[in-house]
């Protein structure tokens, strides 16, 4: 059920969404940094209420007045300049992808948009299943900005088969980490996955708050997972372009796993994302175990032709 304090709630009014958005964004963003972090004096001591920086002081710091600094806070978006947001990202320490959640939430307060749509189904375009199709000795995948693998290559299928195991179509890296007890053994740095999940999340959902399943499923996993509730209430986001994953697949073993990740041009909710191991490494010896495995296993071949037989009908069908 939804309310008129549900977060989830589709029929809130979408501006109004964004400016609690910006007012938790940016409180969540003042309290991490300190005034000593932040290169000012420390006013007040035992007698100071908050560890992190107040309005002023972070007005303070982006060459703007506290009242103006105060009703952007409070999401009055209208009319803000690049240069205001610079002098904040600034004061607040905030990376790349910080700000550029913050431009998402900002343009999303000052902007009339219809109700939370249920979009179709992504189709992932023939040329790219070539691409993975090609890539035979690295697991390869094409996920969507709710974390959902839309397609991936026979090794791929292979080193995510936990991930398969569910008949939920298409699986669901978030579901996965907090709604499986199967993830906790998979991903060996669990709770480091769970916060990246967690914070790609936060970002596509202020990219784009529109998109009904997204919000569906972060209501389901609020309400089923303290886990994640913990998490989303922190308001971190995150671009995870590169790094390393440490994996315990059940029929290899341990794997760890370098990844980069790629947007598709055409499709810009879409990435490609592939693992590789070093050479000569337990881990490639690994990966290739798997390619044997998986080639004389039927279980991936069935997942895989049931997934492809769903992926066309896709392109012709929306909910």
């Amino acid at each position: 059920m939804t309310g008129r304090n549900d977060p989830y709630d589709t029929n809130r009014d979408v501006p109004g969404d964004f400016r609690a958005e910006i007012r938790e964004f940016l409180g969540t963003r003042r309290a991490r940094v300190t005034p000593e972090q932040a290169g000012l004096p420390l006013y007040g001591g035992d007698r100071r209420k908050v560890t992190g920086l107040r309005r002023e002081e972070v007005a303070l710091l982006a060459g703007i007045s506290s009242e103006y600094y105060t009703r952007l806070e409070r999401g009055n978006a209208t009319g803000v300049s690049e240069s205001v947001i610079d002098g904040i990202a600034q004061a607040l320490q905030l990376d790349e992808a910080e700000r550029t959640h913050l431009l998402d939430l900002l343009r999303g307060a000052g902007t009339t948009r219809p109700p939370r749509r249920r979009p179709a189904q992504q189709r992932v375009r023939p040329a790219v299943w070539r691409v993975l199709d090609s890539m035979v000795g690295t697991p390869a995948f094409v996920l969507s900005g709710r974390l959902d693998i839309l397609a991936a290559n026979h090794l791929g299928r292979a080193l995510f088969s936990p991930l398969y195991a569910d008949p939920l179509r298409p699986p669901s890296n978030a579901r996965f980490v907090f709604l499986d007890p199967h993830a906790a053994e998979f991903f060996r740095d669990w709770d480091e996955v769970a916060n990246d999940t967690v914070a790609m999340l936060r970002a596509e959902a202020g990219r784009d708050p529109y998109d009904r399943r997204l919000t569906d499923m972060i209501g389901e996993l609020s309400t089923r997972s303290e886990e994640f509730r913990r998490r989303w209430a922190a308001h971190n986001v995150r671009i995870h372009t590169t790094g390393m994953k440490r994996l315990h697949h059940p029929v290899v073993g341990d794997l760890d796993l370098p990844f980069e990740t790629f947007p598709l041009g055409a499709d810009p909710s879409q990435f490609l994302l592939t693992y590789t191991a070093e050479p000569a490494s337990p881990s490639q010896d690994a990966l290739n175990l798997l390619a044997s495995w998986a080639a004389t296993t039927g279980a991936i071949e069935q997942s895989a032709s049931t997934d492809d037989s769903e992926q066309a009908a896709s392109a012709e069908t929306s909910d």
